[in-house]
């Protein structure tokens, strides 16, 4: 039985709870000898369907996370004696077959006792969906005779429905908070391990970068070199690039479609603007190979500069391209949201247009454009696809544009292609960039948060 069926028959029980508790509390409330509901008619049907579909996702989610693991069991309770004294890595295997052949995907000629555990697999799964549809409807049929009964005129429906709509809040906000520690333990555990074999001294101020794996233990240069300063010094020099570029661009588009375009020409432009936010970062990557790239070294060309065809400013000009909505969207909220009559009170001063944005508005929505600011250069720092297609693989110290460089994302994405496994300062490496640059977010964001409390403190 298909998944899909029991999550559309939770559904359905949860608006026919709805349209019930809703229907009674109607009923009750019109014969109420002229006393009236503590709650309206609908917060007792917000209080039914919650009760009901609460229970039932998580019910659904803690069926399917536990449900491989005892058809697993299952499937090696029916396989013969001789298979299970296999190891662990061939009864994986062959579990991943019984799994195959049960759902009609066979290589080769398997086991016969293969095809016997498959049908075992087959009716368990079956009986472990019906049983799951059996427990959803269980819950709901439960959860209307606990609280139909109760729908009276003094029964608080609005007050319970709130509350567990604050603790399903902040069920998910836990969820958010651990999903970051998550990530940041991960990278933490195992930039720790790649530190233990690299020196931070190294790491952090070293100037080449070469990591290698030893193919035997007498190799030359099978250590490697991991000084990372060179693609920092990138990631850096192509970063700046796209900012030069989304600054001004995304700043005055704010400005002029906050203080001075029509009502018209908004609502044709601005959308124009963030369509540029949903474009693929891979289709920006082939704009920047095939036509970014050759345009500036044909420029560079015909006036006698040479420029490498991976140079740092083809990615951090499409970049830039990219973010442009970042800032003109947020900038755009932040001028927008200062006060009317802060505008009109400068104007009144005898102070200018220009004057009025410039020593008025923008200090006043510093805060917003900050943010959209440390946004963007967020973006620009994490930035994968466009940097894999555009920049190069060869770490290169230089401040010039003009020269090949490489970036975090750019050999994270080297050092993880393939089966790779992280027993070798190599793996481990990758680790280390993307913790470093996890920080350097955080810092940034830091940075923005401490710019933001200074000037709302000084313009609330």
């Amino acid at each position: 039985m298909p998944l899909s069926l029991t999550l559309a028959t939770a559904v359905l029980l949860t608006i026919i709870g709805f349209s019930a508790a809703f229907m009674k509390a109607r009923t009750v409330g019109a014969t109420g000898d002229g006393r009236t509901l503590h709650s309206l008619p609908k917060y007792h049907g917000y209080l039914l369907a919650l009760t009901i579909l609460t229970p039932c996702v998580v019910v659904i989610l803690l069926w399917l996370a536990l449900e491989p693991v005892v058809l697993d069991r299952i499937i090696l309770a029916n396989l013969p004696e001789t298979l299970k004294e296999a190891s662990a890595g061939r009864l994986g295997l062959l579990i991943g077959q019984v799994r195959q052949v049960a759902a009609g995907v066979t290589f080769g000629e398997p086991d016969p006792a293969v095809f016997i555990a498959a049908e075992t697999f087959q009716t368990a799964a079956n009986v472990s969906r019906w049983l799951l549809l059996a427990v959803v409807v269980a819950i709901a049929l439960i959860a209307s005779g606990v609280v139909v009964p109760r729908i009276d005129l003094r029964f608080r429906a609005r007050n319970t429905a709130e509350r567990i709509i604050k603790y399903i809040l902040i069920f998910c906000a836990t969820i958010s908070i651990l999903v970051t520690l998550g990530i940041l333990f991960s990278l933490l555990f195992e930039g720790l391990r790649f530190f233990a074999v690299v020196s931070p001294l190294e790491f952090f101020f070293g100037i080449n970068w070469d990591p290698q794996i030893a193919i035997r233990p007498d190799q030359v240069g099978s250590t490697g070199a991991f000084g990372a300063v060179p693609i920092f010094a990138g990631t850096l020099i192509i970063a700046l690039t796209a900012m030069v570029v989304a600054l001004p661009v995304g700043l005055f588009s704010a400005i002029y479609m906050a203080e001075f375009a029509s009502q018209p020409m908004r609502t044709v432009v601005k959308p124009l603007i963030e369509v540029l936010a949903g474009i693929p970062t891979i289709v920006y990557g082939f704009f920047a190979v095939l036509v970014v790239s050759p345009a500036i070294r044909g420029f560079g060309s015909d006036i006698g500069i040479p420029v490498s065809p991976t140079a740092a400013i083809v990615p951090g000009l499409v970049m830039g391209v990219m973010i442009i909505p970042f800032i003109s969207s947020l900038a755009d909220d932040a001028i927008s949201a200062v006060p009317r009559a802060m505008r009109d009170g400068s104007l009144g001063l005898g102070a200018t247009r220009g004057e009025t944005i410039t020593k008025v508005i923008l200090p006043s929505a510093l805060p917003g454009i900050v943010g959209g600011v440390l946004l963007a250069t967020s973006r620009a720092i994490g930035e994968t696809m466009i940097v894999v297609m555009a920049a190069g693989l060869t770490a290169n110290l230089t401040a010039n544009p003009l020269e090949g460089v490489t970036t975090v994302t750019v050999q994270i994405v080297a050092l993880l292609t393939g089966d790779t496994s992280f027993d070798s300062p190599k793996t481990l490496a990758a680790f280390g960039l993307g913790l470093t640059l996890f920080l350097m977010t955080l810092m940034l964001n830091l940075v923005a948060i401490q710019i933001v409390r200074k000037y709302r403190e000084q313009y609330d």
